[in-house]
């Protein structure tokens, strides 16, 4: 396995929790203090840490220090990362979709409707 296979293990792995998934979203909009990614959840500032952890190690999320702040930032170039991997499988299905489309539509346009045979008009008769 590739050190970039196991990279994308390690992201998606730690965006299959929802708190996590959660803070990524949160995250989106800017960086926020462990206390500031707390808030919405009923968990221990601990287990939030914990998180944040999980998602540090995954390569998503950073930590800087200003002053006694910690903040954590998303780091958006992982995220393109793994959006790139997601869209080159995602056009594929699309080209595939896009090729059984014409297949079908010229299929359609080749058949001739049926008649009805006249046994069939016969017996409404």
């Amino acid at each position: 396995m590739s050190e970039q296979d196991a990279a994308l293990d390690r992201a998606f792995a730690a965006l299959a929790d929802p708190i996590r998934r959660a803070i990524v979203a949160r995250l989106s909009r800017g960086a926020a203090t462990l206390g500031e990614l707390a808030e919405p959840f009923d968990i221990s500032l601990q287990a939030v840490s914990k998180h944040i952890t999980v998602l540090e190690d995954a390569g998503l999320v950073w930590r800087t220090r200003e002053a006694q702040r910690k903040p954590v930032h998303l780091d958006a170039a992982a995220l393109e990362r793994l959006t790139a991997w997601i869209d080159r499988y995602r056009l594929d299905a699309e080209r595939a979709y896009r090729r059984l489309d014409a297949v079908l539509a010229a299929a359609a346009s080749t058949q001739t409707p049926r008649r009805r045979s006249t046994r069939t008009k016969e017996k409404e008769s």
